[in-house]
């Protein structure tokens, strides 16, 4: 599978709920919703993680997503990920990678290229 990365540049293909969902595998969507509730202090249950990563239109997304307003600017400005924005990178996206260091290496990795 080629690899997908979101418009805030974390990469969907290699994300517990992606994987899970992908291989419709509901052992992994319990290590997930396990992991995710120890990290994140929340509650979720092996049937919420589904996903099939924050480009699909009309595919299932995490509960998040419906609601991130990094992926509604871009599906508004129509790019790819943030990379190839103009406005790149704008106050709330540098608000996020600051917690978020591996996305941002993923977003200037894709700068680079498209320099060249």
């Amino acid at each position: 599978m080629d690899r997908m990365i979101a418009f805030c540049g974390l990469v969907c293909t290699e994300c517990g709920a992606f994987i899970a969902t992908q291989e419709n595998d509901d052992a992994k969507r319990r290590e997930v919703a396990e992991a995710w509730s120890k990290a994140f202090g929340g509650e979720y249950r092996p049937g919420d993680i589904n996903c099939d990563g924050c480009l699909t239109e009309d595919g299932r997304l995490w509960s998040y997503c419906h609601v991130c307003e990094i992926r509604k600017c871009g599906i508004e400005k129509g790019v790819e990920n943030c990379a190839h924005c103009i406005d790149y990178s704008c106050e709330r996206l540098s608000r996020f990678l600051e917690n978020v260091p591996e996305a941002r290496k993923t977003l200037e990795g894709i700068r680079q290229q498209l320099r060249k």
